[in-house]
């Protein structure tokens, strides 16, 4: 077992910066920070004054393999599923390839018959006529018992944590979508709890997230975008201790901004990804463009001002520039930037992509940099401490201590 000590590391560890700079990782682990002397045998590697983080963890995506491998390379080592079947028998590929990322799933979401994300799959069934999916139809719940038996089936099936949808679709440009009533919902909320799994709703209003809190859930996969956050839902999130992972990169999409076009011109992001993704980041949902993108990080700084848990998230999904302005793995150094122009300080962008989701999802070995922990680990240049956007000047990525070439 060949080792790796770093040397003349910058590090964030997952909180701060360490006053450590040096790392050595053995086989998949950290083995020690700040270490003196290397192991016998290391390569010893001198880092030139680089920064060395966490591998950073997307806390909302809707992935593949490919989509694995693309986030890799931009150093996003844990990816957390909201909507796709990704049971651990099928996670038995994604473990064994240290060229992809990690995943974890909700497996598949609590929704009303004919709700939230139907309308999405019927629109990317008239783009892609012919296309997968096309013609299937994803379980849905509409009594108690249901929502029960779903979250039974799915707990049993091995989902990490629970999704609950709550989409009236006036922010998806499809007003009117049936919801599932607060009392099956509080039912599937309630049998997840004593299954030991956290639940996340999807929320874009403010109505929405109402709902979700009144019902119990964990967590928010999205940030409502209909109005800025009054103190009100302020000190109700901060009361109920719920963490949110605002998705400010498909916010800014669903308004019809174009802020990612300058992200797919960058070469440290045309290189590493395909014509298709970058069409797709130069696209949008353009689905709400009434919206204020500033109300919403105004919502952000307000929330994080509260101590409430905000994770950096992307809802990246498939290449398609109707559903677009987001990118598996590049994305997630777009939202690190937005979470800084929201009033997050540079530290505290870094640890919602890193430390944070590691402790709201119970990913405890991973999410920070010390010894006995995954060496999922990102080297970049520069000092992202100073200016956010070095971490996008990707030097080196680590899964489980393999190197990623």
């Amino acid at each position: 077992m060949t080792a790796t000590h770093l040397t003349n590391v910058h590090i964030f560890d997952g909180v701060g910066q360490s006053a450590a700079t040096t790392v050595t990782i053995e086989g998949q682990l950290i083995t020690a920070v700040g270490a003196a002397q290397a192991p016998q045998g290391a390569d010893v590697v001198d880092a030139r004054g680089a920064s060395l983080l966490p591998g950073l963890i997307d806390a909302h995506v809707h992935t593949s393999i490919d989509s694995l491998r693309d986030a890799l390379r931009f150093g996003v080592t844990t990816e957390l599923e909201m909507q796709g079947f990704w049971t651990p028998e099928q996670r038995i590929e994604v473990n064994a390839d240290d060229t992809i990322a990690d995943v974890r799933s909700a497996l598949l979401a609590l929704m009303a018959k004919g709700g939230h994300p139907s309308e999405l799959m019927h629109d990317l069934g008239e783009h892609e006529p012919g296309a997968e999916h096309e013609g299937w139809e994803m379980p849905s719940v509409s009594t108690p018992d249901e929502a029960r038996a779903h979250v039974q089936r799915f707990a049993q099936a091995g989902a990490d944590y629970i999704k609950v949808m709550i989409e009236e679709g006036t922010t998806m440009g499809h007003p009117g979508l049936p919801v599932i009533d607060s009392e099956t919902l509080r039912a599937g909320v309630d049998e997840a709890h004593k299954l030991g799994l956290k639940v996340i709703a999807h929320a874009t209003t403010l109505d929405a997230t109402r709902q979700a809190l009144d019902v119990g859930i964990d967590g928010l996969a999205h940030l409502f975008i209909d109005q800025r956050a009054d103190q009100a839902i302020i000190a109700a999130l901060a009361d109920a201790d719920v963490f949110v992972t605002p998705c400010l990169v498909v916010s800014a999409s669903l308004m019809g901004r174009d802020a990612a076009a300058d992200l797919a011109a960058d070469p440290r992001v045309s290189g590493r990804l395909s014509q298709p993704w970058l069409d797709t980041l130069r696209g949008a949902y353009n689905t709400y463009p009434q919206g204020t993108f500033q109300h919403v990080l105004d919502s952000v700084a307000a929330l994080h001002a509260a101590g409430v848990d905000i994770l950096a998230g992307t809802d990246a999904s498939i290449p398609v520039p109707t559903h677009g302005g987001v990118a598996h793995g590049a994305s997630m150094h777009h939202e690190l930037a937005l979470l800084v122009q929201a009033g997050l300080s540079t530290e505290a962008a870094l640890a919602a992509a890193t430390s944070v989701p590691a402790r709201c999802f119970n990913l405890a070995d991973r999410g920070r940099i010390a010894p006995g922990l995954r060496a999922d680990l990102l080297l970049v240049d520069g000092n992202p401490l100073d200016e956010i956007t070095h971490t996008l000047d990707i030097n080196t990525v680590w899964r489980r201590g393999a190197c990623l070439k």
